[in-house]
């Protein structure tokens, strides 16, 4: 598109990233996404019984699904038009599959994008999502129950039901407001991600062009006051700085919701080493995205230098036309490489080899993302990688650490900071 900024031209493709999957064309009329290359010089994993049982007995919580903001944008917002008692294939997530995975507990993302970053805007849409999350939980109480603890989340899964929970994807959404951030949380909200596509007035984002140098004073008012009120300071979307500077600031432990290693795939929405370190002090966790472009380095290294081409491209070509062919043709030589789940588990073992086995889980971003490794196709999932772990001789405590009991882990010292905090 001609005269496209790059800020602009970053949202247009974050848009149609979250969209490719529901069948939105892409932004600037190509097929980015969908230029699949296989690659399989590893053997697919083969679940055992054994597996099976040992999954049985996990925790599997995911940090991040969106399927809140594909069912506003596929079916309305609406459990009539898409029932999600039955096999939606439209989604990644039913509740079906989600019983075939053996899911325990997810955060839910109350997800809009950050160009409705507006006063009184952004907060309507969020209250949105959040209402339709509780719309879902009271449209299958027998398959859902909203958590708002670590002790709900143990006695909702020993029910046999799976614990939901919020997690509010943007800090565009408070408007620059604490009292927003506290009606969020009186809302059951229990993390933040504190920017989604664009910097903000208070924090800088991966995928932006920075201006604060991370957090401001008024950022590190934010994280503070998250900490009071329990809820958990989500630094996937933050630049690298904005990762130090609320990991410095935080009392409590910090997640990073669906994010994976810069060392394995070098795109900014990964996590750098020094701050894998510094989420070891701070006993935080690392939940490993499962979009290709984040999991697969040729994948990642080519969407990092798409906002570079993307700007050659508008000085080049003046003329839209023009200008969507040359974008069409950078894709088409570009493609995004799906990977396998092994390529998922290198990301693990890294993570455990800076930070520790404590700081890591998983954040798929089902429904958020348009490409997923190899067998790593949607929620039934998940008994794939518990018999990854083991092949890579992973311990059934460790694993039970990696698929949930971190991120329990963290909710629960993210409360007590709180209740301490309340204390003085």
């Amino acid at each position: 598109m001609a005269g496209l900024s790059l800020r602009t031209g970053f949202v247009f493709f974050l848009l149609f990233t979250f969209h490719a999957a529901l069948g939105f064309p892409a932004a600037l009329g190509g097929e980015e996404t969908v230029q699949k290359k296989e690659r399989s010089e590893r053997p697919p994993v083969v679940v055992t019984g054994a597996a099976r049982r040992l999954h049985a007995e996990c925790l599997v919580f995911d940090g991040h699904n969106d399927l809140p903001w594909s069912m506003k944008i596929k079916a309305g917002s609406s459990f009539d038009v898409a029932d999600i008692a039955t096999l939606q294939e439209r989604f990644h997530t039913d509740i079906p599959r989600l019983n075939e995975g053996g899911m325990g507990a997810v955060f839910w993302s109350a997800y809009v994008p950050s160009e409705k970053g507006k006063v009184g805007v952004a907060a309507r849409d969020v209250l949105e999502q959040i209402d339709l999350i509780h719309r879902m939980v009271r449209r299958y109480p027998e398959t859902f129950e909203l958590a708002r603890t670590a002790d709900d989340v143990v006695r909702i899964r020993k029910s046999g039901k799976i614990a939901s929970l919020i997690g509010l994807e943007g800090g565009h959404a408070i408007e620059n407001s604490l009292g927003l951030l506290r009606m969020y949380a009186q809302l059951g909200v229990r993390y933040m991600t504190l920017a989604h596509s664009e910097t903000l007035d208070w924090v800088d984002s991966a995928t932006d062009e920075a201006r604060h140098g991370g957090l401001t004073s008024f950022g590190e008012e934010v994280v503070l006051a998250m900490n009071e009120l329990g809820m958990l300071v989500d630094v996937s979307h933050v630049s690298a700085d904005a990762m130090r500077a609320a990991l410095r600031v935080s009392r409590a432990p910090v997640i990073a919701s669906h994010s994976s290693a810069f060392a394995i795939a070098p795109h900014p929405r990964n996590v750098p080493d020094d701050v894998l370190e510094m989420f070891k002090e701070n006993r935080g966790v690392v939940m490993v995205n499962f979009y290709s472009a984040y999991v697969v380095a040729e994948s990642a290294r080519a969407r990092a230098r798409m906002f570079e081409v993307e700007r050659e491209l508008e000085q080049k070509y003046p003329d839209r036309d023009e200008f969507k062919k040359a974008w069409d043709d950078w894709h088409e030589t570009n493609p995004i490489v799906s990977g396998t789940v092994h390529d998922l588990i290198d990301h693990i073992d890294h993570i455990v080899r800076v930070a520790g086995i404590d700081c890591v889980g998983l954040g798929s971003d089902f429904d958020g993302v348009p490409m997923t490794p190899d067998q790593l196709d949607d929620v039934s999932c998940f008994p794939v990688i518990t018999q990854a772990l083991l092949d890579r001789g992973y311990t059934p405590r460790n694993i039970r650490k990696i698929m949930g009991e971190n991120t329990l882990r963290v909710l629960r010292e993210a409360e007590q900071v709180a209740g301490t905090e309340r204390e003085k």
